[in-house]
C-alpha cells in the first residue's frame, strides 16, 4: 500500500485520464517534436493553458516540462545581478537553484518567519527584490505565512512567487490551493507556480499570472525557450484530470477526512507527528538509521512509506513522510497507524 506518493486525488491511474492520453497519442503522436516556440506547441497545450488560467483565476498560464524548470524560470527571469532573492529556509531545492543561477544576491530567512523576510527587504537598496516560497512545504506539510509575506512584498515593491505544488487541487473550498485557503487574491501573489504530477496525477508544471508576466517569461525564461515541449498526450490527460478534480469535489473532501482520521489515530497511538493538517504527515524519528529501519519494517508489513534524511531535511530531523490519497481506504489508514505504533515502540522513539 503506497503511502509515499503525491497522488493526492487518486487521479494518476484514473481510466478516463489514461484514455484521454491514449486517444491524443493516437491522434497527435507520442512526442511534441520541438520546443514550444518552434513547432512543439499544439492545440492541447493551448487549451490546457487556458483552463489552468481559469482554474487559478489568472489572466494566462504557461506550461513547463517540470516543476523544477518552472521555478528556475520564474526566479531567474525576475531577478538578476545586483538584485535580491529571499527564500524560506525550507524552500524547495528548485527555488534555491533558481536563486543561485539568477546571479542575484541570495538570502534565506528562518522557516515561516515573515518578519525576518520583511527586515531583509527593508535593509536592501531600491533594486528589484523577489520573495519565493513554497505554499505547502513538501517535507513538513505546513503552510507558509502567505498573508504576511504578501503584505511585506507589497510594502517593499517586491515580487512574491508562490510554488503551490502541494496545495493546488487539495486546499481551499474549491481546491485552488494555499492562496484560496488563506483568502488571498491573485494580486497578493502575482506569480503562481503549480505542478501537474501531484494532485492532478500527470506530469509537467505551469506558471500563472498576468498577461504581461507570461509574455515576459515567453521572451526571457530559458527553461521554457530551450527545451522540447511537453507531449500533447500529457496535456490532454491533464485537461481530463483537471476536469475531474473540479467536478468531483468528494475526492478532496475524502482526502481531508482521511488526513484528519490519520492524525487523530496516530496521536492517540503516540506516533510522533509534526504539526501539519495537510495530506503530508511527517513522522519525526530524528536520525537516519532509525528512519531507515522504520521504513524497512513498514515495507515488510506491506506499507510503502519513504524515509527522508539529510540533506533533504536538516540534520537530526530524519522522518517518515506519510502522504494520504483519496484512493486510500479507512482500513488502510487504520492499518498504517497500527503498524506505525508498533514500529515506533520497537525502534524506541520518544513518543510525546
Amino acid at each position: 500500500m503506497d503511502f509515499g506518493s503525491n497522488d493526492y486525488l487518486g487521479l494518476a491511474r484514473h481510466p478516463a485520464v489514461a484514455a484521454a492520453m491514449s486517444e491524443c497519442a493516437a491522434r497527435c503522436g507520442a512526442g511534441s517534436g520541438a520546443s514550444h516556440l518552434v513547432t512543439g506547441h499544439g492545440t492541447e497545450h493551448a487549451r490546457l493553458e487556458e483552463e489552468l488560467a481559469a482554474f487559478t483565476g489568472r489572466e494566462r498560464a504557461l506550461l513547463f516540462s517540470t516543476g523544477y524548470m518552472a521555478n528556475l524560470a520564474a526566479v531567474t527571469a525576475l531577478a538578476g545581478r545586483g538584485e535580491l532573492v529571499l527564500l524560506d529556509r525550507l524552500s524547495h531545492a528548485s527555488l534555491i537553484d533558481g536563486a543561485l543561477l539568477s546571479g542575484a544576491r541570495f538570502r534565506r530567512y528562518a522557516h515561516a518567519d515573515a518578519q525576518a523576510a520583511e527586515r531583509a527587504l527593508a535593509e536592501r537598496s531600491r533594486d528589484v527584490a523577489v520573495i519565493a516560497t513554497d505554499g505547502v512545504f513538501s517535507m513538513d506539510g505546513d503552510i507558509a505565512p502567505l498573508a504576511q509575506l504578501a503584505r511585506a512584498a507589497e510594502a517593499h515593491d517586491a515580487w512574491l512567487i508562490v510554488d503551490d505544488a502541494h496545495g493546488l487541487g487539495v486546499l481551499g473550498p474549491s481546491g485552488r490551493g494555499s492562496l484560496e485557503r488563506l483568502r488571498l487574491s491573485c494580486g497578493d501573489a502575482p506569480v503562481l507556480v503549480g505542478t501537474l504530477g501531484k494532485a492532478f496525477g500527470t506530469f509537467g508544471a505551469f506558471v500563472a499570472g498576468t498577461c504581461e508576466l507570461i509574455e515576459f517569461l515567453l521572451q526571457k525564461a530559458r527553461p521554457y525557450i530551450y527545451t522540447t515541449a511537453l507531449p500533447q498526450p500529457v496535456a490532454a490527460a491533464t485537461r481530463k484530470a483537471l476536469d475531474i478534480a473540479q467536478h468531483e469535489p468528494w475526492r478532496r473532501e475524502r482526502l481531508l477526512a482521511l488526513t484528519e482520521r490519520f492524525r487523530a489515530a496516530a496521536s492517540h497511538a503516540k506516533v510522533p507527528l509534526a504539526a501539519s493538517d495537510t495530506p503530508i504527515q511527517p513522522v519525526m524519528l530524528g536520525d537516519s538509521h532509525t528512519a531507515l529501519l522504520a521504513q524497512q519494517e513498514l515495507f515488510n508489513a506491506g506499507f510503502w512509506v519513504v524515509a527522508i534524511r539529510p540533506p533533504t531535511v536538516p540534520p537530526g530531523a530524519a522522518r517518515l513522510r506519510v502522504t494520504l490519497s483519496a484512493a486510500h481506504t479507512e482500513a488502510q489508514v487504520d492499518g498504517l497507524v497500527e503498524q506505525l505504533s508498533r514500529v515506533c515502540a520497537r525502534v524506541q522513539v520518544a513518543c510525546e
